[in-house]
């Protein structure tokens, strides 16, 4: 049997990013000759876009230009919104570049030329003086990637001299670059959309290849990896659904704003791909699997009905009180963008993934145009377009397995996910107990999911894809415990001495006592007592990449109660964590759950803890069921709508930051206490094992 082990590491961007290949914004030299070439032949479907280009007012040769010295765009603005200027300009100018690059007519470069230059020598700013609002940041990213993918283009025409090719960079970085980049990301926050902030990694990007600007770029990367507002991505793709499909930031608000964001990914994506930088491929294909939702979501199932996609509750995270996103918006849905084609063709016909609802998508737009085709209003140019002529790829040949397959114990049954492969009918699924047999469970269809529920043990699965040419090799080997009661992690801090804490669960999972922590009797054994300044303990393991169902249980005796101090935190930052805390400050301990800072937290609450006394807290999640035990009854249960193993999801790129003791938020205090044998279960307890479990220590 074969097996394919997917390994993903993240180089320093600097390294990858050494020196810029030209043209290598959205198309790269080889892009052009393979339009040209089947321009030149009248190959379909290339051709269909390419007529739909030549007959496209701002792709003509005797195209007027209409530059301001002030880009406005928004209301109030003095002088008043004249942002359809700029839009035009700028899809003029790209459409143009294209028409030379494809046939060798240069007076269509001179054309762009004269665009671009009529615009660096007059244009001064980009605002809304006197106006109230921020659209004119929306037109300065969304249209700075599109005139800097122009320049990109037109960059060594010999029509074009470097006095003003030096003139149209300066513009970019110094009128266009900093509204979307400096000042605006990456320190916006959860409050604003996913769109806002992507057109900034998108124009940021750009105009570092096209500046040959390696600090911009970098921090263009580094904004989509780490970006604390909801462009980053994995704020960007909120929940990640069985059958990868990734619940995007925008699916509750509307589908216009929606389908924006994966059009912006798929520019961002692409710009990094010519560069040598996967971010397609990024955290298990986490761009294909918000494509894919927000695709599927906007496809009309039959007559007028709609597919149907899963949505957990999402709190956007506006003060005072959030917007709660309870479904996916049906506002605008059916959206149709030009801006599909460059993501199914890179995943299916670059890769040899399946995109069945990209590419169904993609079909729906097919053949399709760009700005000046889809209305006047501004949303017709929020993408350069003539996908079908610049982004399809002949069919891929390969028939490659399944991919990225992986499980969770979910509801007490395993839950298996994976990607499909191109030219995949159905897809066959295997289970074993051990590395020997493995036996056929069941064919899949669509979506590319299988629960399977099973007894308490060990299981081994993979998945083949059944194509015209038979049956594929198996995708990647994935073993999993299926056992609440297996232990995950196990702290008994019975050390006497010493910096480290052994892990009894047998994986490994070795802490460090950092700070001011001694070696105390606890109440079965010895215990770890913290003393609230310098004192916590740092797993170095990510402990909740695996978990969805669990049950974290320990003992403790507080010294104290200080708000908000936790005895575990569980995170990647300020705002994507789980955490206990035995004190709120208001008389309440606390148990909760978010991805998106706390307007989204999910809480289970009960009154503060008691010090000076031993007691046993338990936390379990079973499918969407929180449960909070106290010495061994249970207090409180809740609807929880997150689970660990997706607060890891997405931010691969990130170091886990797992503490007991110690929280998220450098500014709460640690923790005044006493902490012994400490547990993460690979599920959830029933209320009977919670006893018991109790009743051994209390009894100990």
């Amino acid at each position: 049997m074969e097996t394919i082990t997917l390994l993903l590491t993240l180089l320093p961007i600097s390294a990858l990013c050494a020196g810029f290949v030209h043209p290598g914004l959205l198309h790269t030299q080889g892009d052009f000759d393979r339009m040209a070439q089947m321009v030149q032949n009248k190959t379909a479907p290339w051709i269909n876009s390419w007529n739909i280009l030549i007959n496209n007012w701002q792709a003509d040769a005797s195209y007027s230009t209409r530059q301001v010295s002030i880009a406005t765009r928004g209301s109030g603005c003095n002088p008043g919104d004249n942002s359809y200027n700029l839009m035009n300009d700028a899809a003029a100018a790209y459409q143009l570049a294209l028409r030379w690059k494809i046939t060798g007519n240069n007076s269509y470069a001179d054309a762009a030329v004269r665009i671009m230059n009529a615009w660096s020598s007059t244009l001064t700013q980009i605002s809304c003086p006197g106006g109230s609002g921020w659209d004119y940041v929306l037109m300065a990213g969304i249209q700075g990637y599109q005139f800097a993918n122009a320049g990109e283009i037109m960059r060594n025409y010999s029509g074009l001299s470097a006095t003003n090719f030096t003139a149209f960079q300066k513009m970019m970085s110094t009128v266009f670059y900093p509204w979307p980049s400096q000042g605006w990301l990456p320190n916006t926050d959860l409050s604003v959309y996913s769109s806002w902030d992507l057109l900034g990694i998108a124009a940021g990007m750009a105009i570092g290849i096209l500046c040959d600007n390696q600090t911009i770029f970098n921090q263009a990367i580094s904004n989509f990896y780490f970006d604390y507002g909801n462009g980053g991505i994995h704020n960007m793709v909120y929940y990640v659904h069985p059958g990868y499909l990734g619940q995007t930031q925008e699916s509750g608000r509307d589908q216009g704003h929606n389908t924006l964001s994966i059009a912006l990914l798929g520019v961002i994506a692409e710009q990094a791909w010519n560069q040598g930088i996967d971010l397609y491929g990024y955290s298990n294909n986490r761009i294909l699997a918000a494509a894919e939702y927000v695709a599927r979501g906007n496809l009309i199932q039959n007559g007028s009905t709609y597919y149907s996609v899963p949505f957990q509750p999402y709190m956007v995270n506006v003060w005072p009180n959030g917007i709660y996103d309870s479904g996916f918006s049906t506002a605008a849905i059916g959206n149709l963008r030009p801006s599909w084609a460059k993501i199914y063709n890179h995943y299916v016909n670059r890769i040899g993934l399946s995109a069945p609802y990209t590419g169904q998508m993609m079909n729906k737009v097919a053949p399709d145009g760009g700005g000046g085709n889809y209305g006047s209003n501004s949303g017709g140019y929020d993408q350069l377009g003539f996908e079908t002529l610049t982004f399809t790829r002949s069919n891929i040949s390969a028939r490659i397995p399944p991919s990225g397959l992986t499980s969770v114990l979910q509801n007490g049954s395993v839950v298996l996910s994976w990607w499909g492969s191109a030219y995949a009918t159905s897809y066959n699924v295997y289970r074993a107990t051990s590395l020997t047999v493995f036996n056929q469970i069941a064919s899949v269809v669509d979506p590319r999911t299988y629960t399977d529920n099973v007894a308490a043990g060990t299981y081994y699965y993979f998945v083949t894809a059944v194509t015209d040419q038979g049956e594929s090799n198996p995708s990647n080997l994935v073993q999993i415990v299926a056992n609440p009661q297996a232990l995950n992690t196990y702290y008994k801090f019975d050390e006497t001495s010493g910096t480290s804490a052994a892990d009894s669960s047998g994986n490994g999972h070795t802490a460090t006592l950092i700070g001011n922590v001694s070696h105390v009797p606890g109440i079965i054994g010895n215990a770890i007592q913290l003393d609230g300044s310098t004192g916590y303990v740092n797993i170095s393991s990510n402990v909740v990449a695996n978990l969805s169902d669990f049950t974290i249980a320990t003992w403790m005796k507080l010294n104290s109660l200080t708000r908000y101090a936790r005895i575990f935190d569980f995170g990647f930052g300020t705002y994507r964590y789980l955490f206990f805390a035995p004190s709120d400050g208001s008389g309440h301990s606390v148990f909760t759950i978010t991805a998106n800072e706390g307007p989204g937290e999910f809480r289970i609450q009960n009154a503060s803890l008691p010090t000076g006394q031993w007691c046993h807290v338990a936390i379990t999640l079973l499918g969407t069921t929180a449960s909070y035990y106290l010495n061994g009854t249970l207090i409180q249960s809740n609807i929880v709508y997150q689970q660990p193993y997706q607060l890891a999801m997405g931010a691969d790129a990130m170091t886990p930051q797992v503490y007991i003791g110690h929280s998220q938020y450098p500014n709460d205090p640690k923790l005044n206490g006493i902490i012994d044998d400490f547990r993460i279960y690979q599920g959830a307890l029933t209320a009977a094992q919670v006893s018991a479990l109790y009743s051994s220590g209390a009894s100990g």
